[in-house]
């Protein structure tokens, strides 16, 4: 450490000019001490000398600078694959018994030169003190993880090299070979896993909607592999209980077998379903335990109920009914007035063409349809006398044809560039001539043209009343649409979309529950269960004081309870991870003496990929090595690793220089200093009866 200075270092002497003559003025001829006492004198004005100069000095703002000098041993990162697929086969009691011993023996012997961190990685890369904690029990693995986590934890460090442990396999990520592009540290890899293909028959895959609804099929795609079973068969079945719903044997005939079999099935029950796929044992196969897989489908009964009525036969009802019916969430039942006999009740949304109000019949069910919350979407045809609360005009028996032409600003729903340039082509329409009695409620998707003029009267708008939704078509003939639009394009999907969107605008519902949960129906096995809720008062406003339970139940009846755990205005349940299986919940709330309760059901479904391919991959492994300078050791020559690392010439300690500027007059020991300097000579002045 050495003192630096804002001021000419050569003031430094004046300083001590300054102590000097402060102290030689003050007790040259002081009278008050005699000859006798002339030693006292003298400690007394170097005490007086110190503290002066000390003073003068500081005011010179002096600096004290001092280098700190530290060493940084390397760093050498051992990253172990913990994934099920490194205990798959033969060596499952090496790695169970005797392989954690040997790599911990491994990071001892490296420890004396080097600082050892010690990481495992599979779903998550984590660290961990010390090797006897490996389960070999991780759903996937993360080959990739490995690197972005040493980059972004070990950035600026003395990193020596990276030690990776793993089978080559890795099922979540990207290639660890592209990934590690962005190190520049050695790379050491040590080969676990057999490379052997060994027989076994694997169900490889099983692609599957997780979502049917009631009364559909749904398909399953179940990818089949086989190796080294030439000549030998299994069967596949899928069941559901105790009832099997598709069987088919395969046979095997070559050493590297694969096949894709598809699947149908019937959904028959609503809830959550549960099907087993699994494949019968073969004779000598490594593993039956990727024999099988888990499925769960999430049937429900959910289909929108659509009414087409009207006073006749019309061109109209056809193509809207063919056209909503391609969507296999819609159920449509078209009557005429004559014959319609049932309760509005079951129907999510009406559709009303050409309806005459002065008809008996028709009467009846649009003051129904006025009296209910069911939303509902009318055609204004040239023969309809509707009332002006579902389609507000004022007409004549009169009729105009006239074209669509597109509100660029329509704000209800999104529609595509195609749709909106077809709008331009599709042909007129029928409408009646009349004056539009128009709100502040109504939004315009189309309005009229006729001919080259454009009008400000509607052709198609959406308003409300209340909570129910009502959209208005003021015309007849959009069957010309749908011909034109097979006409241009080959098909109808223009047309469809925007009949599709419009029932789906008006036929959904907004939630207005005063209680929500939501979450998914269904998680891996890795994955924690999760939910959200939302609570409301009588105004319709989040709030979080009451608490919110629930309770999961098993398939085995057996019950756990749970709490929320409260957000800001809402709340939150992680439930942690859960076993294998069907679960049912029930929520509650309390909100002042009304009780809300909401029910569902979720499932947990193996993660199954770790069984999936058992042969190890050490060709990556070397790819690594060589791309970073390393080497491919196997587990039987462990202590050769810490010799190679030793003997490198690039992995050394690395010291660091750190200067500081201190200000002097900080230093708190200067201050006791001066203040013991003049405490002393006060107590000498006074002892010496000197004031």
């Amino acid at each position: 450490m050495n003192i630096v200075f804002d001021y000419p270092s050569w003031f430094s002497i004046l300083c001590l000019l300054l102590g000097f003559a402060y102290a030689f003025i003050l007790y040259r001829k002081d009278k008050k001490f005699n000859d006798s006492s002339i030693g006292l004198v003298r400690v007394m004005a170097a005490f007086r000398f110190c503290v002066v100069t000390f003073l003068c000095f500081l005011l010179l703002s002096p600096l004290l600078k001092t280098i700190n000098r530290t060493v940084e041993k390397p760093v050498i990162i051992i990253a172990q694959d913990d994934s099920e697929s490194i205990r798959i086969g033969k060596d499952s009691v090496f790695y169970k018994d005797e392989y954690a011993p040997k790599i911990q023996k491994l990071k001892d012997i490296l420890s004396e030169k080097y600082e050892v961190r010690i990481y495992t990685f599979g779903d998550k890369f984590k660290e961990i003190p010390y090797f006897d904690s490996l389960k070999f029990n991780e759903k996937q693995t993360d080959i990739s993880s490995v690197f972005d986590e040493v980059e972004t934890r070990y950035s600026n460090r003395n990193v020596g090299a990276i030690i990776l442990a793993s089978d080559g396999l890795y099922n979540k990520g990207s290639n660890p070979v592209f990934t590690s592009d962005k190190i520049k540290i050695p790379v050491y890899t040590i080969a676990l896993g057999d490379t052997t293909i060994k027989k076994d028959l694997i169900l490889t895959k099983v692609e599957h909607n997780r979502l049917a609804y009631l009364g559909n099929e749904f398909p399953l795609e179940i990818v089949v592999t086989a190796k080294q079973l030439k000549g030998k068969s299994s069967t596949l079945s899928v069941t559901k209980g105790g009832a099997t719903f598709f069987t088919q044997q395969i046979n095997f005939n070559s050493a590297t077998f694969s096949i894709t079999i598809p699947v149908l099935l019937q959904a028959k029950e609503v809830g959550l379903q549960h099907y087993k796929v699994r494949l019968s044992a073969v004779d000598d196969e490594m593993s039956i335990s990727n024999n099988s897989r888990d499925i769960f489908i999430d049937v429900l009964d959910a289909r929108q109920k659509i009414l087409i009525l009207s006073d006749a036969p019309h061109p109209d009802v056809a193509a809207l009914k063919q056209s909503i019916e391609s969507n296999q969430n819609y159920e449509v039942e078209s009557f005429t007035t004559d014959n319609f006999n049932q309760s509005l009740k079951k129907y999510n949304l009406i559709i009303l063409h050409s309806l005459s109000a002065t008809k008996t019949v028709g009467a009846k069910i649009i003051s129904e349809i006025n009296a209910s919350d069911i939303p509902v979407w009318a055609f204004s045809g040239s023969n309809s006398m509707l009332r002006n609360d579902l389609t507000p005009f004022s007409k004549t028996n009169k009729t105009n044809e006239v074209e669509p032409k597109l509100d660029e600003n329509f704000p209800m729903f999104t529609i595509s560039d195609a749709l909106r340039n077809a709008f331009k082509d599709f042909p007129a329409v029928v409408a009646p001539f009349g004056s539009f009695q128009s709100n502040n409620n109504n939004n315009i998707l189309l309005y009229q043209r006729i001919g080259i003029v454009d009008t400000e009267t509607p052709l198609m708008l959406f308003s409300e009343m209340g909570e129910k939704k009502i959209g208005i078509f003021t015309g007849e003939g959009i069957w010309r649409w749908r011909l034109q639009d097979f006409a241009a394009n080959g098909n109808h999907q223009l047309f469809d979309e925007f009949v599709s969107k419009t029932v789906q605008f008006l036929s959904v519902k907004v939630d207005k529950s005063f209680f929500k949960v939501i979450g998914k129906n269904n998680f891996f096995e890795n994955e924690a269960i999760e939910f959200e809720a939302e609570v409301y008062n009588a105004s319709y406003e989040l709030i979080n004081d009451p608490e919110v339970n629930m309770v999961f139940t098993n398939a085995d009846n057996k019950k756990f309870n749970y709490t929320f755990s409260k957000t800001s205005n809402a709340y939150h349940l992680n439930a942690g991870m859960m076993p294998v299986g069907e679960y049912k919940y029930d929520a509650n709330v309390k909100v002042g003496e009304k009780i809300y309760t909401q029910h569902g059901e979720y499932s947990v479904t193996a993660l199954q990929v770790e069984l999936v391919n058992t042969v190890a991959d050490h060709q990556l492994l070397y790819s690594l090595s060589k791309k970073h300078d390393g080497e491919l050791i196997y587990p039987d020559k462990l202590e050769e690793l810490a010799e190679k690392l030793n003997a490198r010439d690039d992995i050394k300690s690395v010291s660091y220089n750190e200067k500081k500027l201190n200000d002097l007059i900080n230093l708190k020991w200067i201050f006791y200093l001066l203040l013991i300097f003049l405490s002393a000579e006060w107590f000498m002045r006074k002892r010496n009866g000197a004031y």
